[in-house]
């Protein structure tokens, strides 16, 4: 049996269990946020997919810390949104009191279990990562965005978990419908399944094999603020791709390349002192690796989870398979020494 089998399937039905709560926000067109101390938006899907998560965790694996995106203090000062979230997490736990990730008991417990993803992160021998909802503003416009969670075992992220609610079964087949799961185990490779299929039913996914960079295609960030599309445009241009970009929210970059909707994500940085939150990329780093790929730094650097909340030893991402993987990060240091 995996050394993880345990930690896979308890992270798949908590995951599964936040994408049926940001499902039911959505769809109820209630996705409006408040802003955070730093006036980035949070919904009351960040909120109660990060309570449905760590109560979760802390039904079964209760000693393990985790570092979280939110804090309940919002919540604390506010009955109103306190108990829309509440509601929300009741409606998407249901009625199975006897399922093995258990049931977040009141409004008491939901709030205390959002606090316990305040750890500081570092060096630790076990530790979870959680984004309750990657890319908020992707969320907020009906877009991409995803769930996810991702054990790191001394500094190494062992398992991850991503769940993209948006992201079609089947890219090639508009009407296939909505909703994926993708997941790894350090060592064992990744996998994918639709969301409404049961746990245990995913198959292994693999990157592209092409080894003709010219027809490649990139993913990259919506957003202009959280990735320099300029450079990238430039970098796309050296390597003789023609492909428009394909950008998208979330690390559903980092799922789409996986299971080969795309070849290669870029980050690069848009400001010298931007430190990568670790819940931005722990899943997405897993995931790529075990399916074939290559993650490191702008730089050539491996991602470093050992430093806190963020990713501070480490600037931008460069995911690609293993074959031209080499090639990209040779151009990305072209243009970053041209610029």
């Amino acid at each position: 049996m995996s050394l993880y089998a345990r930690e896979r399937r308890i992270a798949e039905l908590a995951v599964e269990r936040a994408c049926r709560l940001t499902s039911i926000v959505s769809e109820s067109q209630q996705t409006g946020s408040v802003s955070k101390s730093d006036l980035s938006p949070v919904t009351v899907a960040d909120f109660g997919a990060q309570a449905v998560i760590i109560g979760a965790l802390q039904n079964v694996f209760p000693a393990d810390p985790v570092v979280g995106e939110e804090d309940s203090s919002i919540l604390r000062n506010d009955v109103e949104l306190r108990e829309r979230v509440w509601k929300l997490v009741v409606e998407a736990s249901g009625d199975d009191y006897q399922s093995e990730i258990g049931q977040v008991e009141n409004e008491e417990q939901m709030l205390d279990y959002i606090d316990w993803g305040r750890f500081e992160g570092g060096k630790v021998k076990r530790m979870w990562a959680l984004d309750p909802v990657d890319g908020t503003k992707g969320f907020l416009r009906r877009g991409q965005f995803a769930v996810c969670l991702a054990l790191i075992v001394d500094s190494k992220v062992v398992v991850g978990v991503i769940g993209c609610p948006n992201l079609l079964v089947d890219p090639a087949d508009g009407s296939s419908g909505k909703g994926m799961l993708m997941s790894a185990v350090v060592g064992e490779g990744a996998f994918s399944r639709p969301l409404a299929s049961p746990v245990g039913s995913a198959r292994p996914i693999k990157m592209s094999s092409l080894t003709d960079i010219t027809t490649a295609s990139f993913c990259e960030s919506v957003e202009a603020g959280h990735s320099a599309h300029d450079q990238q445009a430039k970098i796309a241009q050296l390597l003789g791709i023609t492909k428009p970009s394909v950008r998208m929210d979330s690390q559903a970059k980092y799922a789409s390349i996986a299971r080969c909707d795309g070849d290669i994500y870029l980050r690069l940085p848009v400001s010298a002192t931007y430190e990568e939150k670790i819940w931005d990329h722990a899943s997405g780093n897993l995931l790529v690796t075990e399916a074939g790929g290559i993650v490191t730094d702008m730089f050539g650097n491996p991602l470093d989870f050992s430093q806190g909340r963020t990713l501070k030893k480490n600037k931008g991402i460069v995911a690609a398979s293993k074959a031209i993987q080499p090639k990209v990060l040779e151009v990305v240091q072209k243009v970053l020494q041209e610029s």
